[in-house]
């Protein structure tokens, strides 16, 4: 009996120090995080969400402070709600001394914001309802603080008169350089564009004159090959008429209007 007795000792005292060896080696494990995760947050103020990177040792009170600037809740207005990466349910976030660290949350999750305040839904959203300051015309040519006044205190911008002339001056110039040179260039006629820089291109005169999507004089040419930028038609206005990314349109100075039949890479030759 005396040795069954001392037997059952001694398996107790070797299961108990097992069983420290397992305490103490639990407690040698650090489980290690991000101290920043990435969440999308959501209110039911609004129908938006908004990507934010929070610190995890963020206490939920501080955690709300932040979110007021996002969702226009008041902080003490809020009760939290977190979801998982697929948008499942996890838990309430109830306690605002707890660190955010200390709940589940992973990058991808999705803090929601109920709103306790009384404001309605969408109400931040609907900018109609939203009381705008409108200035006339006239009050604002009278204030000394302006833009415009300090523009014409200085003569600049429009308000110089000297620099405008200067400019109409120059405009009026090119435009009767870009006329001279479009008086050799007539619709029909067939051409090649030459752009320092760039290679040669044939094609076919299809427009000549002005436009409405830059000043001056432009020629439209309708190109042998799909080199171009369109079908005719720039901003909306059809100017004249082809395949898509054969048009283009450019100065008359880099169009020569010549016998220019079509290339023949010699495709007939093969079969």
């Amino acid at each position: 009996m005396a040795s069954q007795s001392l037997s059952i000792i001694t398996g107790d005292l070797e299961a108990q120090q097992a069983a420290a060896n397992v305490d103490s080696a639990m407690s040698s494990v650090i489980v290690r995080t991000a101290p920043v995760v990435t969440v999308m947050v959501s209110s039911s103020l609004n129908t938006f969400t908004a990507e934010k990177r929070l610190d995890r040792g963020l206490t939920l009170a501080e955690l709300k402070c932040k979110l007021e600037l996002v969702v226009g809740s008041p902080a003490s207005c809020m009760d939290l709600q977190l979801f998982s990466t697929d948008n499942a349910f996890i838990q309430d976030l109830d306690q605002d001394d707890a660190l955010l660290g200390s709940y589940p949350v992973d990058n991808g999750c999705r803090i929601h914001v109920i709103d306790k305040s009384g404001t309605r839904a969408g109400e931040y959203e609907d900018l109609s309802k939203v009381e705008k300051y409108e200035l006339s015309q006239e009050a604002y040519e009278k204030r000394s603080d302006s833009v415009r006044s300090f523009l014409k205190k200085n003569k600049l911008g429009k308000f110089n008169e000297e620099e405008a002339a200067e400019k109409s001056a120059e405009q009026q110039r090119k435009l009767e350089e870009d006329k001279l040179a479009a008086e050799a260039v007539t619709p029909g006629s067939r051409c090649e564009v030459r752009v320092v820089g760039q290679p040669t291109k044939r094609g076919t005169v299809m427009y000549v004159g002005l436009t409405d999507f830059k000043p001056g004089v432009w020629v439209g040419v309708k190109y042998d090959e799909p080199l171009g930028k369109h079908d005719g038609s720039v901003e909306g206005k059809r100017y004249f008429t082809c395949s898509p990314k054969y048009g283009a349109f450019v100065k008359p100075q880099f169009v020569v209007v010549g016998d220019f039949p079509e290339e023949d890479y010699g495709l007939d030759d093969e079969m």
